[in-house]
């Protein structure tokens, strides 16, 4: 089956460009100029990822975003933003983006981020011989099976990144990982970008667990990375 792919991108001449070698490399791309398009077509269609421009006529990329999040889909998104609008890229990253590319991109470089986002991708991924337990540290409660975080019975939305940092540092209770670690077992090992991804993803999460929890489950090991500290850890 192809991968459907929204593209969301003011200019005409890149977004037909990107149509075209999406189409060519297989994949079923659809289209929108704006960000009200965008959500409308997010809205109703099953898609499989989103590259989305930050500077958008009317609504902003990251406004997009952030209503996409805040509605519970949870498409993976590759933001597109112009070189030197970093405080996009993070605040992006903040607000639930998978990924980041600055314009211009090369072809190559765009076509592998997608691939490495869509292989990390959970939501398609095939069942397993059984269920898997959840995971219980505390009041929090992992579920792989359901890819769900409960904390105390209630549950937290979370992206998939965000998910699967989490899973893999409570799988790892109190044990350092520098943040190169944890770039490429959760981004993987041809992802292009650097520790900050991981230093938001972790501040995002924190904030997330702490509104409903009250506790700050990772420990910062300055100059190293970061550890999972459940309630009562050293």
């Amino acid at each position: 089956m192809r991968r459907k792919l929204l593209v969301v991108e003011d200019d005409r001449t890149l977004r037909q460009a990107l149509v075209f070698n999406l189409s060519r490399e297989g994949y079923e791309p659809v289209t929108a100029a704006d960000g009200e398009n965008a959500l409308a077509i997010a809205r109703a269609q099953r898609l499989d990822l989103i590259l989305l421009d930050v500077m958008l006529p009317g609504m902003s990329g990251v406004e997009v975003l952030r209503t996409l999040r805040r509605e519970g889909i949870d498409t993976p998104v590759i933001i597109l933003s112009a070189k030197g609008e970093e405080i996009d890229r993070v605040v992006g990253l903040k607000v639930g983006a998978d990924d980041y590319v600055a314009k211009p991109f090369s072809r190559p470089e765009l076509l592998a981020r997608i691939e490495a986002v869509l292989r990390r991708d959970r939501r398609h991924a095939p069942e397993a011989g059984g269920a898997v337990a959840p995971l219980k540290v505390g009041p929090i409660e992992i579920d792989r099976d359901r890819h769900e975080l409960r904390i105390a019975g209630s549950s937290v939305h979370v992206t998939t990144k965000e998910f699967e940092l989490l899973a893999y540092l409570a799988d790892h209770p109190g044990r350092i990982f520098t943040r190169d670690q944890l770039l490429t077992r959760i981004w993987g090992y041809d992802y292009v970008g650097d520790g900050r991804t991981v230093d938001v993803h972790v501040s995002w999460l924190r904030s997330k667990l702490r509104a409903v929890g009250g506790h700050n489950y990772f420990r910062t090991v300055r100059g190293v990375g970061y550890a999972f500290a459940p309630p009562g850890a050293a």
